[in-house]
């Protein structure tokens, strides 16, 4: 319905399909419905397609389980795979995904792609900053006296 009110606004299919996050052919049907029939040839029009194979009430308790970390169902670290979440899925709800489609599942929770940082924990700003600011300009101009030593010598 909320297309439906977008429309009567002069709002495009490509427009409406972006902001449903829908297929633009999807947002052109529903377009050409609403233009014949007006908001009744939008009745029923959400349920297109496959239906979801997890309710709502379980995709919640998926992202609240995925916020408890991957620690707390049995893995070593704490990094999210897409095999892992799948396999979390089957355990809890039955449910088999296949590992590539579960990144649908993620964006519908609003989940992102990341990469963990290749930073140490125990890392110390402050002596990075020093040794940057003191030691390396020793290094820089040592090398460069012996590069220069070397040439003339």
């Amino acid at each position: 319905m909320r297309a439906a009110r977008w429309f009567a606004r002069r709002k495009s299919p490509a427009w409406v399909a972006r902001r449903l996050k829908v297929s633009r052919q999807s947002a052109c049907r529903w377009h050409a419905a609403w233009e014949v029939h007006g908001k009744r040839g939008l009745d029923g029009a959400d349920r297109f397609g496959r239906p979801a194979r997890l309710t709502d009430e379980q995709l919640r308790r998926l992202d609240a389980e995925l916020i408890r970390g991957a620690r707390a169902h049995g893995y070593v670290t704490e990094l999210w795979t897409l095999k892992r979440i799948a396999k979390v899925v089957q355990k809890l709800f039955g449910v088999n995904y296949h590992p590539s489609h579960v990144w649908r599942l993620l964006r519908a929770l609003g989940w992102s792609c990341q990469r963990p940082a290749r930073r140490a924990r125990e890392r110390d700003e402050a002596a990075i900053r020093h040794w940057l600011r003191y030691r390396w300009p020793q290094i820089k101009k040592s090398a460069a006296r012996a590069k220069t030593a070397g040439v003339s010598g």
